[in-house]
């Protein structure tokens, strides 16, 4: 009669034909972590390095390095322009703008956006520049809200009547903000509305020094917004996210948040300073 197998020794069993059947790690694994080491340690270099530098600051021996930076010279992401000298190679950059075309900003800031509504319960919007107004491209929204939704997504407005448009007047030249002023004739829509060019270019000397730029009631009556810009990796203005609320709704103290909000959107799209944040 088989005496019963304990659940100690069962499980240990099991364990190890558990293991038996899993293969060893491979010497592969630990190749990775070499190819990061160099890779690291190039992009680290504005110039070339030498094999004997790589080696010593790798902690590799010089075969090995050797070894792994043909192979990624064959792979074009490392260059060796001349003999013992090497640098990162053009591969990365292909890489990097493949990456970069594939980034979207409305796919980057949705899930922010949605959070920061759950957090403050109002709108919050995403808009883009076209031409001289603005684009809301996407809105997190709900009913609980307390106010209709005035644009709609695809909806457009004047630059200088909106947080985000005047984002993007802050961000431009003096030259073409005094364009901008002759071209359209700045028309106002509210008793609130800017329609002076100076009146605007206080507000915007204001916008560029607080980093938000705010909409008093000058495109919608009772309406109140905030802004802050996303960047892209090259640090340009490409969109903006606002708040609405209702005038007696607004809330300052929203700011910190908001800011929080479009940076970590420009974070996503690969914009350094906010990485550095």
């Amino acid at each position: 009669m088989h005496k019963p197998v304990s659940r100690t020794v069962a499980g240990a069993r099991d364990r190890s034909e558990r293991a038996a059947q899993t293969p060893p790690a491979t010497p592969a694994i630990q190749v990775i972590a070499r190819i990061y080491q160099i890779i690291d340690l190039l992009a680290g270099r504005e110039g070339t390095m030498t094999l004997k530098e790589i080696s010593a600051q790798t902690g590799l021996h010089p075969s090995t390095a050797h070894r792994i930076l043909s192979d990624l010279v064959l792979g074009r992401f490392v260059d060796h322009p001349d003999a013992g000298s090497y640098r990162l190679g053009m591969r990365w950059l292909e890489l990097g703008n493949i990456v970069k075309a594939q980034l979207n900003v409305r796919d980057a800031a949705l899930e922010p956006m949605q959070q920061l509504h759950r957090a403050i319960g109002q709108p919050v919007n995403l808009s883009v520049r076209q031409g001289d107004e603005i684009v809301y491209v996407e809105r997190a929204w709900s009913a609980r809200s307390g106010m209709q939704v005035i644009r709609a997504i695809g909806g457009h407005a004047p630059l200088h009547l909106t947080s985000t448009g005047k984002l993007f007047l802050a961000a431009d030249e003096p030259h073409r903000v005094r364009a901008y002023a002759t071209r359209t004739g700045l028309p106002g829509h509210t008793r609130n509305s800017i329609t002076q060019l100076a009146a605007l270019e206080r507000e915007l000397a204001r916008v560029r020094q607080s980093g938000a730029a705010h909409d008093n009631e000058e495109l919608e009556p009772g309406v109140r917004c905030m802004a802050a810009g996303i960047h892209d990796d090259q640090g340009k203005l490409v969109a903006g996210l606002s708040i609405s609320a209702p005038s007696d709704r607004m809330d300052d103290g929203w700011l910190p948040k908001l800011k929080a909000t479009a940076g970590s959107i420009s974070a996503a799209l690969g914009n350094p300073r906010t990485k550095a944040d």
